[in-house]
């Protein structure tokens, strides 16, 4: 082997260290290759859940990249001492010549340590809101919902949002503690109309499309999100009733999937018009405006003092 080494310094130029080096890092490589496909391999064939998959590929890649980078590092400067100088000298010109992408990868560790949201969570960042579908070292992915579509579902497309800007901007985690969301359907009716009817019939619809959680699931949810400190004595529908300018509004707040909004809204809605529509004593409400005219040959009524 050393005779091999010494022809191809003739040829070529290259030194003996060199051409060892280069050896070894071929071999850090492949190594680390292999490994890394047997370990994805070994994933797939265990482990059916996809985003699970994902999350394995991820960490095995983010591992056998940092292991890779400390050994080639130690194969072409020799010594811990060698390395911590050289690491010393690149971070004081990468600081200064790249802030941006720097500050990227520490928003990665903070999205690593913190855990701000994961795959496959919804977070509204800034203006953008979205499903979260990739996680890498400068960016993550969102597959963004809302915009001109309503009832928050796709739009079809994907949001790139660098990391960095998560010290900076404020965000919203839909999942975070408590894995649903509360929806309110507002309906209204006239004074005239049988509004004791109508909250009836308006409760016993959404209870029958609203989520329902067995008591284990119940139970599950109430201490996931009391760990967080978010509290909530009742998760049945609720009805409130209030008094507005054009006549009574029924509110009705009951919990839905996160994604589920639009489609339960529908469902509710759908069943209230049939049946609203089927009561003679229940009216919709909508804005009107009322016309009086004083009959010919009479006075008409002298408005109130103070107002001539």
């Amino acid at each position: 082997m050393h005779h091999i080494y010494r022809w191809i310094e003739e040829v070529t130029g290259l030194t003996v260290i060199f051409q060892e080096h280069v050896l070894l890092t071929v071999i850090v490589l492949l190594t680390l290759l292999l490994f890394n496909r047997f370990l994805l391999r070994l994933v797939v064939k265990r482990q059916p859940d996809i985003r699970k998959q994902y999350q394995w590929r991820k960490t095995t890649n983010y591992f056998t990249t940092g292991l890779g980078l400390l050994l080639l590092v130690n194969i072409w400067f020799e010594g811990l001492q060698s390395i911590a100088t050289f690491l010393g000298l690149l971070s004081a010109g990468l600081v200064v010549a790249l802030r941006e992408p720097l500050l990227n990868m520490a928003g990665w560790l903070f999205i690593v340590w913190k855990r701000p949201f994961r795959i496959g969570d919804r977070i509204q960042f800034g203006d953008h809101v979205g499903d979260v579908i990739d996680i890498r070292l400068f960016q993550f992915t969102l597959n963004e919902v809302r915009e001109w579509v309503q009832g928050d579902q796709p739009t079809g497309r994907v949001v790139h949002i660098p990391n960095g800007r998560l010290f900076t901007t404020p965000q919203a985690n839909y999942n975070y503690g408590f894995p649903f969301i509360w929806h309110e359907v507002p309906v209204h009716i006239t004074f005239e109309s049988n509004w004791q009817k109508a909250r009836v019939i308006l409760l016993e619809v959404t209870g029958r499309h609203c989520e329902k959680l067995s008591e284990a699931t119940l139970q599950q949810v109430k201490k996931r999100s009391q760990r967080h400190l978010i509290f909530f004595d009742n998760l049945e529908p609720k009805l409130y009733v209030k008094v507005v300018d054009n006549g009574i509004q029924l509110t009705v707040r009951y919990l839905s999937k996160i994604a589920g909004r639009r489609n339960s809204e529908n469902l509710i809605w759908v069943e209230v018009l049939t049946q609203f529509l089927a009561a003679p004593d229940i009216q919709f409400a909508y804005p009107t405006t009322r016309f009086y005219q004083t009959p010919p040959g009479t006075q008409s009524p002298l408005p109130p003092d103070g107002l001539l």
